[in-house]
């Protein structure tokens, strides 16, 4: 099952909202609509089904009833621990022979699948090429650190390169999605508890984090990660949610990243970052899973970002950093991909560049 937040072409989303004076998102956003993407395999394009649709009075006993149907995803978790009786609804619905009114993915806007986590716990050095590629000593526990909901956005919605930095740098990451209240669960578990993965970029803002080869002769970090990683639009996530049925073995998926470059050489041409497979984690996921619920229960909704793996830009020679104009671009098999326009501190990209163009609604191709 793949569960999407959504907005119909065409309404307001927060990433395209006119700003007022103060410089807030407009009220006029639309709310995202909680659906579920359905394909009849390759070549279809696809299409989605409204939550609300799982109300119809048509579905018998199985039906969810008028409130539960109009709840967001994180409140649906709360509502509906393992999503059973949502699944059952869903199937219901699908193999009746009169499949509820749709729409194609080409008439929707998605939105952050989660765009209000209770918590984004992020783990921090988790892939060893990463780690080797710092030159830096294996870690013996999981490094955490948070980001907050005002870093996330959803697919196609713009990065800010706030005013406070100029190095800045994409992560690709598989998302997990916590679905059943997590407190001292044991590694064996942990999975158990997961409601589904998704795709995350953990943009981040190297110069403030205190990275070497982004700071400047006489120029120094935060000596932290809050505003290096939290920073408002730092948390790309979607494109939706992919419950564990489909995800059998989530250590063993590839993760992949691209600079879309706005100017100079090679501008519109996909640059190829990341390339790299979860087995490749120090800690996976049940045991990171483990470690955060020991100390920080994790509730219905929250999100952990599980880390990054090598060819992020800051280690390049020389380093590569997000310029207003670019798209970044990031992939995890079997979920999807996010591309995200990145702007400049007033939201504004320069004209023509995959960026602009992107805001405008036209996606990189990417192979």
């Amino acid at each position: 099952m793949r569960m999407a937040a959504y907005r119909p072409v065409g309404a307001p989303s927060a990433g395209s909202a006119p700003a007022g004076a103060s410089g807030a998102a407009d009220a006029r956003v639309a709310d995202p609509v909680v659906g579920f993407v359905l394909s009849d395999g390759p070549g279809d394009p696809g299409r989605i089904i409204p939550l609300a649709a799982l109300a119809d009075a048509h579905l018998g006993p199985v039906a969810l009833d008028a409130a539960m149907a109009a709840l967001d995803l994180r409140h649906l978790l709360r509502a509906d621990p393992g999503l059973r009786r949502t699944e059952v609804a869903l199937d219901a619905a699908v193999s009746g022979g009169a499949e509820p009114p749709s729409l194609g993915l080409d008439e929707v806007r998605l939105a952050a699948p989660i765009p209000e986590p209770g918590k984004i716990v992020c783990v921090g050095q988790n892939y060893a090429a990463h780690v080797r590629e710092q030159h830096a000593a294996m870690p013996d526990r999981p490094m955490l650190f948070a980001k907050f909901a005002n870093a996330v956005i959803g697919d196609g919605e713009p990065v800010i390169r706030h005013a406070g930095t100029h190095a800045l740098d994409l992560e690709a990451e598989l998302a997990v999605v916590v679905g059943r209240r997590m407190r001292r669960v044991a590694p064996g578990d942990a999975l158990a508890h997961v409601a589904g993965y998704a795709v995350a970029n953990d943009v981040s803002a190297r110069d403030l984090q205190g990275s070497k080869p982004a700071l400047a002769e006489g120029e120094r970090g935060d000596g932290q990660w809050l505003r290096a990683k939290g920073s408002d639009t730092f948390c790309p996530l979607g494109p939706a949610i992919v419950t564990p049925s489909e995800i059998p073995d989530p250590g063993n998926l590839g993760l992949r990243s691209w600079r879309v470059p706005g100017t100079g050489t090679g501008a519109g041409m996909p640059i190829p970052m990341q390339d790299a497979r979860t087995d490749d984690m120090i800690f996976d996921i049940a045991h990171l899973l483990a470690f955060i619920s020991d100390a920080i229960t994790l509730e219905p909704g929250d999100v952990v970002l599980t880390g990054t793996p090598s060819g992020v830009g800051v280690f390049r020679d020389p380093p590569v950093f997000l310029q207003p104009g670019d798209v970044a671009v990031v992939e995890v098999e079997g979920i999807g991909r996010l591309a995200n326009p990145i702007v400049a501190a007033d939201g504004t990209a320069p004209a023509w560049t995959p960026a602009a163009r992107l805001l405008a609604g036209e996606r990189p191709a990417i192979a």
